[in-house]
């Protein structure tokens, strides 16, 4: 059976990346695969410790990729107390076929409790090719291509190039609702009929997506 994971880290409660990112949970879910979800903002990730940064560097040391090892780079009391954090975040991350990281723009990047969690799941040479990342995305302006900002965009840019750097993960989907500023700003409230539109097609193409992968995902 494939398996989600499905990861939040807007800082909102209610958010246009909760929103995004549930709809396409429920799609997959309504074939019957399975869903692991972790609130990262409701219940961070702490950030790493030296002891973490040991492991990193007795995995170096020793020539240690296999997933199923890194365990082995945990050697001191510190470092043993560190991969306590690490180890249930990883064995949610190996489990899944398919990560969806719902996730807002904040200061043209990503939360720092989502980088948190990047930060503990990520190891040396480590790959986890063949799987999918899609990310939910939600962004006070717009950053699409031919964008006045579209350079600023650090959000699904820094995304892709971490799966692609770090894990091996080349198959990143997006689904962005732009411009939510507009719902707020006076100065934005003539973009509100091009925000509508772009979160109306990001949840449409959530339904569609979250069904197609699921069943994709299916041996």
């Amino acid at each position: 059976m494939p398996h989600l994971l499905h990861l939040d880290a807007s800082a909102r409660r209610r958010s246009l990346s909760r929103e995004i990112g549930a709809t396409f949970a429920d799609a997959w879910r309504r074939t019957g695969a399975a869903v692991t979800y972790r609130d990262l903002a409701a219940d961070p990730v702490p950030h790493i410790t030296e002891a973490w940064t040991e492991i990193c560097d007795n995995l170096l040391a020793d020539g240690i990729t296999a997933l199923d090892r890194l365990h082995e780079g945990a050697r001191t009391p510190e470092q043993t107390a560190a991969w306590r954090t690490v180890q249930p975040l990883l064995d949610e991350l190996l489990a899944a076929d398919v990560v969806l990281v719902g996730t807002p723009m904040y200061n043209y990047s990503v939360p720092a409790s989502l980088k948190a969690w990047i930060d503990q799941v990520t190891f040396p040479r480590m790959s986890l090719t063949g799987r999918t990342l899609v990310v939910a995305g939600a962004r006070g302006g717009s950053y699409r291509p031919g964008a006045p900002k579209a350079a600023f965009d650090h959000q699904a840019r820094y995304l892709e190039d971490f799966a692609a750097g770090h894990l091996g993960i080349t198959d990143v989907r997006h689904l962005h609702a732009e411009l939510a500023n507009s719902r707020v700003d006076p100065r934005l409230a003539d973009h509100r009929a091009a925000h509508r539109t772009s979160l109306t097609r990001a949840l449409d193409e959530a339904r569609a997506l979250g069904r197609h992968l699921a069943t994709a995902a299916t041996p």
